[in-house]
């Protein structure tokens, strides 16, 4: 395993990371809480040392098996959590955004409670609040660091302009953003500041929510998207996982088997990973799995640096993607379009 800084934390995480999404069991499909457990043991055995979860996960399902699997090993990990996401009231849609800071208070008590610990080395503000002013939302973040129940603090989800704007009130120490090779958003939208201002970054979604793992076809579906979020078709802004879209990415994902990862020997999950790390903002790439063997598969990209050949081959193969947008506008629900679509054969 390779490590890397976090910004200028001072702390050191490993280059994957462990996404606990997954943990919620509601939302890439039924998961066993024994076999996520031994996940997260077999990617700290192999070196993992960053963990993310959050109380959204599931109705803070996912923070009651990661502490389960943290149970005398919690000194071994950066253990990230968030808040700012809440269930809606009965009969209205959710989840709600409150990053108010009375709110923020609350939900990182009952994350400790929920974690069996007294602190976490990181909290982050889930997605952005139109609702609440940057400014209270990051005083609320300086609270809960004063008070000693997290190390360092950030955001999630937030677009370069929002930084900007809570780092007049206080540091941003971390941002978790979705990047992998059909989301390239970041590259324009945060990347540069985030390397200029030393921002840690956590990269979600490393292998494309499932899609560069090569395990889909062109028959797959997803089913209730109570279930599983991807029968929507919409990740994050972008109908990738959408009809005719999925479809065309089935083959763009066959071509970066066939050409780029058959000749390395090795797995496409693998590829995708070490696309990941390439970039130089990049602190950790966040991974889920629901088994050791999956955690084995995965980690190995850790160790693979690709070549200038490999990625340009990488960027012309992308050009055929299909459901990919420009627009970042995260105070948009996250399930839905953020813009117009890219058409397939142009670049991003």
């Amino acid at each position: 395993m390779r490590y890397r800084a976090f910004g200028r934390t001072g702390l050191n995480v490993s280059v994957v990371g462990f996404g606990c999404w997954p943990m919620a069991g509601d939302r890439y499909g039924a998961i066993e809480d024994d076999e996520a457990v031994k996940a997260i043991h077999r990617a700290l055995d192999r070196g993992v040392s960053c963990v993310d979860t959050a109380p959204a996960y599931g109705a803070g399902h996912s923070e009651e098996v990661v502490a389960r699997a943290l149970d005398k090993r919690r000194r071994e990990v950066v253990l990230v959590t968030k808040c700012g996401v809440k269930p809606p009231p009965p009969g209205q849609l959710g989840p709600l955004r409150d990053s108010s800071r009375l709110n923020i208070l609350h939900e990182i008590d009952a994350s400790l409670k929920r974690l069996r610990t007294d602190w976490v080395d990181v909290l982050l503000v889930h997605w952005p609040d139109a609702g609440t002013p940057f400014e209270e939302t990051m005083r609320g973040l300086e609270d809960v660091v004063t008070s000693g129940r997290a190390r360092f603090v950030g955001v999630s989800n937030f677009t370069g302009a929002m930084i900007a704007e809570c780092m007049r009130t206080r540091r941003v120490d971390v941002s978790q953003v979705g990047y992998h090779m059909f989301d390239r958003r970041q590259e324009q939208e945060t990347f540069p500041s985030c390397l200029t201002n030393g921002i840690g970054v956590m990269g979600y979604g490393s292998l494309g929510h499932g899609l560069l793992t090569g395990a889909f076809t062109a028959a797959t579906t997803f089913g209730d998207p109570s279930r599983d979020w991807r029968g929507n078709g919409v990740a994050f802004g972008q109908p990738i996982f959408r009809g005719d879209n999925f479809r065309t990415n089935v083959g763009v994902i066959e071509r970066l088997r066939r050409e780029v990862a058959e000749p390395r020997g090795v797995p496409l999950s693998q590829i995708a990973l070490a696309w990941v790390l390439g970039h130089p903002a990049i602190s950790t790439a966040l991974v889920g799995a629901r088994t050791p063997a999956e955690v084995d598969a995965n980690d190995a990209g850790a160790e693979l640096d690709l070549t200038e050949s490999e990625r340009a081959k990488i960027d012309a193969i992308l050009v055929g993607a299909a459901g990919r947008v420009r627009e970042f506008t995260p105070l948009r629900p996250a399930m839905e379009p953020w813009g117009a679509e890219i058409p397939a054969g142009r670049p991003a």
